[in-house]
């Protein structure tokens, strides 16, 4: 049994806020089957935005960069990512140290 999307993303909310690192839902999507993007603004001007991907060969799914760069030219990504995925959901994490926690237990695969 898969988690909700909504589930994951208030679990993920909650482990970075117990790490003080601020996040906030930028687009909420489907609760229920909605993807999610997190996007990492290291507050300088750039930013790294992530997807989950899925190996077919392997059956592993991984936190992957979808995009990185400047902050408008990832925000612009996100942009036509949302315009063709209307239940997407979109995190954004801001942290000067470049902390995500995606590669932490739980939240990796």
């Amino acid at each position: 049994m898969r988690l909700t999307a909504r589930l994951w993303v208030d679990a993920y909310l909650t482990r970075l806020r117990l790490m003080d690192i601020p996040a906030f839902v930028v687009a909420h999507g489907d609760d229920t089957a909605g993807a999610v993007i997190v996007k990492l603004n290291t507050l300088d001007g750039r930013a790294v935005a992530y997807q989950r991907s899925f190996d077919l060969m392997t059956g592993a799914r991984a936190w992957m960069a979808l995009t990185d760069g400047s902050e408008t030219d990832v925000d612009a990504s996100i942009a036509r990512q949302r315009s063709f995925d209307s239940d997407l959901w979109v995190i954004e994490v801001e942290d000067r140290h470049g902390r995500h926690l995606l590669d932490e237990p739980g939240l990796a695969d």
